[in-house]
């Protein structure tokens, strides 16, 4: 094997794991965004309240600890009515953002994420049984069964794709796993179609990340990524400060921008964290964003 194609092989591992490290961000962000859709006819109150106290909380060690707790709540929820397609979606998206954002046991995130994209898939077959078997038909078929999905199938369509992109970081040593990354960039593409502001426009922070996983030199598409980053930050209206970080450490680090690197890291972190439905994912976004100007030093 020559020099050359060892190096774009590794270059391509890489590009991957930070994938993973993004994806890990993008769930946390999304899904703190948009836990009031934990819906069961018997629990709207609770739940409504509880997702609230968590997304507007600002101690990510008060919630990581209280996560098992809920996760337990919404299986049991699940085993009283399993075909609820509300309760399978939110399901879900709560196993989904605990096991990337706080899980770091790769065997334990496995099981997790096996579970969140079973509810997902689950979900989405309920409501759209053509889906039923996403996974088994041709990427072809796929794409044909995806163009004819409509408006109101976008909240589980766009949990399965969360689910699916945290399932591969937790296989990404299967290359079987790697391989399955374009279905969930046609899942986010199909989203934006629909429905580009659901959950503020986070279809695009996804799609910006999947957009600059590799230089051009290697089929990537940095500025198509900018684009959706941009627009993440315009539907969003900067309440997101993930977004900023997202396309600081993908977009800004991939072209050696470091102007726009700094530019956006300062702006995170002198930033108000505190708003509503945002707080927990902000005070993330803040941490991270001093981690990145730290070692921008050694980068650029």
């Amino acid at each position: 094997m020559s020099e050359s194609y060892k190096n774009i092989n590794n270059t391509k591992l890489l590009r991957i794991k930070s994938f993973s490290v993004q994806i890990c961000i993008c769930l946390c962000a999304i899904f703190l965004s948009g836990c009031s859709y934990f819906i069961s006819s018997a629990t709207v109150d609770m739940t409504e309240n509880l997702s609230q106290a968590i997304s507007d909380n600002n101690d990510l060690a008060t919630v990581e600890a209280g996560g098992p707790a809920f996760l337990l709540m919404v299986d049991s929820l699940l085993y009283r009515d399993p075909d609820n397609e509300s309760l399978l979606r939110s399901a879900a998206n709560v196993y989904t953002t605990y096991a990337s954002v706080f899980v770091k046991d790769t065997a334990r995130g496995k099981k997790l994420t096996d579970k969140a994209l079973d509810y997902a898939l689950r979900a989405m077959c309920i409501r759209r049984p053509d889906t039923c078997l996403f996974r088994q038909i041709s990427f072809q078929e796929f794409k044909h069964t995806l163009s004819t999905l409509n408006v109101k199938d976008v909240p589980d369509l766009f949990t399965l794709g969360s689910a699916w992109s945290a399932w591969i970081q937790t296989h990404r040593q299967d290359w079987d796993a790697v391989a399955e990354i374009p279905r969930v960039e046609a899942i986010m593409e199909r989203v934006v179609e629909l429905d580009e502001v659901y959950r503020d426009g986070a279809a695009h922070l996804y799609l910006g990340v999947l957009s600059t996983l590799l230089p051009s030199a290697l089929g990537g598409k940095p500025d198509v990524g900018k684009q959706h980053f941009e627009r993440a930050l315009e539907i969003s209206k900067n309440k997101n400060l993930m977004v900023k970080v997202l396309y600081a450490r993908h977009y800004a680090r991939l072209v050696f921008d470091r102007k726009l690197h700094d530019r956006l890291l300062n702006a995170v972190i002198e930033a108000n964290p505190d708003v509503s439905g945002y707080t927990l994912g902000n005070t993330l976004a803040q941490q991270q964003a001093k981690e990145l100007i730290k070692s921008g030093e050694d980068y650029f």
